[in-house]
C-alpha cells in the first residue's frame, strides 16, 4: 500500500480505530469520543498521535462509520426545521399512519416531530402530475422569509404527489436558498416514493440531521488535504465520498459498520452465517 489506511467507528462514547501502515503494521486505538481540554475530535487525535509515534507518512484513505445523526435523532439535537407542505397537509405527519401498537391503550403518546414550523403552500397537482392550482410564489416568499426571521436555516419540502411532479418543489427549494436557507431538502430528490407520510418523514428528517452532519464532515474533512480519500459508511453499508454523505443516509452508519464487521468475521471463520450484538459504549 502507498499510504496508511484507516478504519474509524466513531461512537457516541468511544471512537476505535484500526490503522495499517505502508509496511502492513496494523495498529488498534480506542479513545473517549468526547474529551474537553484533551483533544477537539477522537478520530483526528488518534490519526495523529498514530502518526506521530510511527513515523508519519501520507494518508492512502480514511474510512468511518459514525453514530452523530443516530445521536442527534434520539438526543433531539438536530437542526431546527421549517417543513413546506400542500396547503391542506399541514398536520399530515402528526397525524402520522396513525399505527396503534397497543390497540387498546387509552392513553397515547405520540412521538414528537422533528419540524418546528409548517408552511402550507397554495400548490395542488393530481396523481398523474396535472397541475390544479399554480405554485403561489409570492405567498411563498412572504412564508419562507417570515420562518426565516424566527431564525430557523433548515428547510424540508414535501408537496402532495411531488414523486409525480416535481417542479413545484423545485422552485419552493430555488425560493428557500434565495430567502436564506442553507439546508434544503426537497422530497422528490431525497426519498421519491408515491406514498406521501413516508416520503415527507424522510426528508424532514434529512433537513433535520444534515446540518448537523455537515458540520462533524466538514470538520474532519478541513483536516487533510484533497489527497487523501475520505470515505463514511451509510446506512445500507456503502460507502459515500464526505461531499455526498448526508443525514438521510446516515441514520445508521455506525450499526451498519458493526454488521458489515460480523459478516466479515463469518467469513474469514468459514462460515455464512454469523451472530453480532450492538450494544453502543453506554449500554455496555
Amino acid at each position: 500500500m502507498s499510504g496508511w489506511h484507516f478504519w474509524i467507528d466513531r461512537g457516541g462514547t468511544f471512537t476505535d480505530v484500526v490503522a495499517r501502515s505502508p509496511a502492513g503494521v496494523e495498529v488498534v486505538r480506542k479513545l473517549l469520543s468526547e474529551a474537553p481540554g484533551h483533544y477537539d475530535d477522537a478520530a483526528l487525535e488518534a490519526i495523529t498521535s498514530i502518526l506521530r509515534e510511527h513515523g508519519g507518512g501520507d494518508i492512502a484513505a480514511i474510512k468511518m462509520g459514525t453514530t452523530v445523526a443516530t445521536n442527534a435523532l434520539l438526543e433531539r439535537k438536530g437542526a431546527p426545521v421549517v417543513l413546506v407542505a400542500t396547503q391542506g397537509f399541514a398536520d399530515a405527519l402528526e397525524i402520522g399512519l396513525q399505527a396503534r401498537p397497543d390497540i387498546f391503550a387509552r392513553h397515547i403518546v405520540k412521538p414528537d416531530l422533528l419540524h418546528t414550523h409548517v408552511i402550507e403552500a397554495r400548490e395542488r397537482v393530481t396523481a398523474e402530475g396535472e397541475v390544479l392550482t399554480p405554485l403561489n410564489e409570492r405567498q411563498m416568499r412572504l412564508e419562507l422569509a417570515r420562518a426565516h426571521a424566527k431564525g430557523i436555516r433548515s428547510c424540508a419540502v414535501a408537496c402532495l404527489h411531488g414523486w409525480a411532479y416535481p417542479a413545484h418543489e423545485q422552485r419552493i427549494a430555488e425560493i428557500a436558498k434565495e430567502v436564506g436557507f442553507t439546508q434544503v431538502s426537497v422530497s422528490s430528490a431525497i426519498s421519491n416514493l408515491i406514498k406521501y407520510i413516508g416520503r415527507a418523514d424522510t426528508t424532514v428528517a434529512d433537513a433535520y440531521l444534515s446540518p448537523v452532519l455537515n458540520a462533524y464532515v466538514q470538520r474532519i474533512a478541513a483536516a487533510f488535504d484533497e489527497t487523501t480519500r475520505l470515505l463514511f459508511m451509510q446506512s445500507n453499508g456503502g460507502l459515500a465520498a464526505a461531499g455526498a454523505f448526508r443525514g438521510r443516509d446516515a441514520v445508521l452508519s455506525g450499526q451498519a459498520g458493526g454488521v458489515g464487521a460480523t459478516a466479515a468475521a463469518a467469513r474469514r471463520g468459514g462460515d455464512d452465517k454469523g451472530l453480532g450484538r450492538e450494544g453502543g459504549g453506554a449500554a455496555s
